[in-house]
């Protein structure tokens, strides 16, 4: 009932830049490629994070099954670009096709299967669909669920509709989750059993660009500088603040300001009602620019490489609009960490790290950790060492997944 409105909020995100208009029947399950002949995995990932924590897996599995195609769906145009980014030049890159994810419409995600027909969909964290998962169950297409994820919002949303939860779950040909907790909760919601394999996204590569990291430090000189990462509406007044306080004390301090989605770039320039540089622009900051708003796709792993302060977005903000996220990538990367209070989506990440996060609440208390880390030099190597020291990558759990999936979809 709801397709004709949903068509009208397509043409409403292309009109917005938030869909492809060459490609925006693909959310209507229309093809825009063929099938390969062979064998072929469908693995869904809704956004950036998701797709990055899979890319290990599917290395893994081309490895054991070098026969494979993986049709890979994602919901946003920056993952899009990023798996394609990350895709070139790699043995396996020519074997996975992408395509964007039909909306849950009962029509569309049939058509979607009917064309694609894959061995098996194999579904990320808390992407559990009723509409997919039926398309797929009438198709004899199994359903796997991997890193399972099931936040507190998901969870009592979910408690208020067990019997559409339960039966997806219990059709599910094979299941694992990031987390004991996590298992817990698909367990009461329904689901007999449950593996925890550990997270992905704990043993995901962060974004990295190929740009110069000699090239970013001459950019920015020899000036102190944080970070404010993967940040969302609603909490970059928060950090702007912290930011200009932060400055009183800090001679010639550098914000680079990284919003989770970079098409707010502008956005958030317009919250700062000067001009200041945009990297999406080609712009670097001069000597008496104070921010820097870095709103380019895929160079996460290259702000980390500063090793400095880092403030993880997505957490100043109260429930339910926050939730966190992974705070493992600049971790591994070595920088010293900063959360708000709203972390319920990566709390396990949270609790791995424990003392080594600070936590804050409001901008005077960011700015007064700012501070500490960059007067004190021993603070910050020290903040440094205790990151990196507890985020030590678990190279093995990719391998886990991969071979539960084999073992799940082909034996």
């Amino acid at each position: 009932m709801l397709a004709p409105i949903l068509r009208i909020h397509l043409a409403r995100r292309v009109r917005r830049g938030k869909e492809i208009a060459a490609r925006v029947g693909e959310r209507q399950g229309i093809a825009t490629l063929p099938r390969p002949d062979g064998p072929l995995l469908w693995l869904h990932a809704v956004s950036v994070g998701e797709t990055l924590s899979i890319l290990p897996v599917i290395a893994a599995l081309h490895h054991d099954r070098p026969d494979l195609h993986f049709l890979v769906t994602t919901a946003t145009t920056t993952s899009a670009a990023l798996l394609s980014q990350r895709m070139r030049g790699l043995p396996h890159g020519g074997r996975v096709i992408h395509q964007f994810v039909p909306l849950d419409v009962p029509a569309w995600m049939r058509r979607f299967v009917r064309h694609w027909h894959p061995d098996a969909a194999i579904l990320t964290e808390s992407e559990l669909w009723p509409n997919m998962t039926a398309a797929c169950l009438h198709d004899h297409v199994p359903v796997l669920l991997i890193n399972g994820r099931m936040s507190d919002r998901s969870f009592a949303m979910w408690r208020r509709l067990p019997c559409l939860i339960g039966a997806m779950l219990r059709r599910l040909t094979w299941a694992c989750a990031r987390s004991a907790e996590d298992a817990q909760r698909f367990h009461i919601l329904g689901r007999d059993t449950i593996t925890v394999l550990g997270d992905l996204k704990d043993a995901a590569p962060p974004p990295q660009a190929d740009t110069d990291l000699a090239l970013l430090r001459r950019q920015i000189g020899q000036r102190p500088v944080w970070i404010a990462a993967s940040t969302h509406p609603g909490e970059e007044e928060i950090i702007l603040h912290a930011a200009s306080l932060a400055r009183e004390h800090v001679t010639n301090l550098l914000t680079i300001l990284i919003p989770r989605h970079p098409e707010r770039g502008a956005a958030v320039m317009q919250m700062v009602r000067q001009d200041i540089p945009r990297r999406a622009l080609g712009q670097v900051p001069g000597e008496q620019d104070s921010i820097w708003i870095c709103d380019t796709m895929g160079e996460m792993g290259l702000f980390y490489a500063l090793h400095c302060p880092v403030l993880m977005g997505n957490s100043l903000l109260p429930a339910p609009q926050g939730g966190g996220h992974n705070p493992m990538e600049p971790a591994r990367l070595g920088n010293a960490l900063a959360s708000g209070p709203s972390i319920a989506n990566f709390r396990q990440a949270f609790m791995t790290l424990g003392a080594a996060v600070t936590y804050v609440t409001n901008a005077h208390e960011l700015a007064h950790w700012v501070v500490d880390m960059l007067s004190h030099q021993d603070r910050l190597r020290d903040a440094i060492r205790a990151s990196r020291c507890v985020a030590a990558n678990d190279t093995q759990v990719a391998r886990r997944v991969a071979t539960g999936i084999i073992k799940a979809v082909y034996h």
